[in-house]
Parts: structure tokens; sequence; C-alpha cells
């Protein structure tokens, strides 16, 4: 099995690494902003085409008050501070989540960073921000309901092809390798659909930790497993 296309990763740990400081909760976002910076890096060195983080989720917003505002100003400095050396690095940014709810200077940078970015092809960054799995399906599944209901389609016409057509993640390959970081083994409403055949790792260690080693160890195991997708014979579907 060669490297997988596409990687995307659950970015645990944050919290846990700074109290095992002494730490506020915040350095441990900020250390994993820097575990974030390194990765994109590493990623494009390794061969990987798509790179799809886990930001914040849509259920992140019942944490305190003041670490949501903590995590939105971080968002804000990653876009500013980095968004130019991405541009030049070749990297395409692409976001996934709801963002109808967001406030407004918090889509809109959003929509900046894509559309600088969006000829580049070195390397596609894909940012779930405020997203929700479930949430993301619900949406799919609104918007075919209303398409039945206009007539436009009959629900015959529903396929899992079609389905797939009005999730967030449309043009956005499936990824090949999930990676979860801080020892725990669960998706967390990650990308369920888009995961349905996808490698599983779950690395012990805390997101800021994470390093180029890491990658590549998570790499190195999966290229030594089989992805059958429910056949006999295993399946090489990585380019």
């Amino acid at each position: 099995m060669t490297t997988p296309a596409h990687v995307a990763i659950i970015m645990d740990g944050n919290g846990r690494w700074a109290k095992a400081r002494g730490l506020p909760r915040v350095a441990g976002h900020r250390a994993g902003v820097e575990a974030l910076r390194r990765t994109v890096r590493a990623a494009a060195d390794l061969g990987i085409s798509w790179l799809t983080v886990y930001a914040f989720s849509s259920e992140n917003w019942s944490r305190p008050k003041s670490e949501v505002t903590d995590l939105m100003g971080l968002l804000k400095i990653f876009i500013r501070r980095d968004l130019a050396e991405l541009h030049n690095s070749g990297v395409r940014v692409q976001i996934i989540g709801d963002r109808a709810t967001l406030q407004p200077d918090i889509r809109s940078l959003l929509e900046e960073a894509e559309t600088l970015t969006s000829g580049n092809d070195a390397l596609t960054l894909v940012i779930a921000f405020n997203y929700g799995g479930r949430d993301e399906i619900a949406r799919a599944a609104r918007r075919l309901a209303e398409a039945v209901k206009r007539g436009d389609i009959s629900s015959e016409q529903i396929t899992p092809e079609l389905f797939a057509e009005e999730l967030d993640t449309s043009g956005i390959p499936d990824p090949d390798l999930v990676i979860r970081t801080s020892g725990e083994i669960r998706l967390s409403n990650f990308l369920p659909w888009q995961s349905a055949y996808s490698e599983l790792i779950f690395q012990p260690c805390y997101w800021p930790d994470f390093t180029r080693e890491h990658l590549s160890e998570a790499l190195r195991e999966y290229t030594g497993r089989e992805r059958r997708f429910g056949g006999l014979a295993a399946r090489d579907v990585a380019s």
C-alpha cells in the first residue's frame, strides 16, 4: 500500500497537555497551533495530497465562553499570520462545516483563505470548523428533501453518490487514514460518512507533542495494512 492521498487528523489533547504542565488551557491551544504548522509542512514533504484537520466542532460552543473566545482568537491569528506562507507554499485551503451561524468576521476570514489559495495544488488543507458529522448529514438530507419537494428529483434517484454530493466534502476524496491523538479511541462525530472505509490509527501523544515522526510512524503502519472495502481482495486506492 502506498502513501495515503488523504489523511485526516483529530487534533486532541491540548487541554490535558496544558494541565500536565500547570498551564492554562489556552497555552495548550497555542501549542496545538504550532503542531498544526509542523504537520502541514510534514504532510507536504511526505507526499500527502489532502490533509483534513478537526479544528473546531459544532459541539465545542458548549465550552466555557472564555475558552471559545481564545479559540476564535487563535483562528484569526493563524489565518492572518500563516495564510501568506501557506499560499506561497502552494497550499490550498478549504473549509467544511456550517458557516450560517458563524460571526461575519470569522466567516469572512475563512472565505478569504479559500479565495486567496483556490488556485494552489501542492497540498489541500481542509479545515473542519464548526463541523459536526451528524449535523452535516442532516443538512444534506434537508437539501435533498427540499429538492424532492420541488420536483427537481425523485426519492428513487437518491443514491449514496448523490447524497455525498450534498455533503460539505463534495469534491474531496474520502480519507484513506484517520489519526487521533491523545489516546482516545473514538471518532467524536468527525467525518462519519466519509470515514466508512478509512484506516484508523490512535496515537497516545497529546496533539501539541505531535511531530513529523508521529506522522511518519502512522504512515508506516498504514502501509502495512490491507484495505478490502468489504471485499475479499485488498485494494490500493491511494495516488
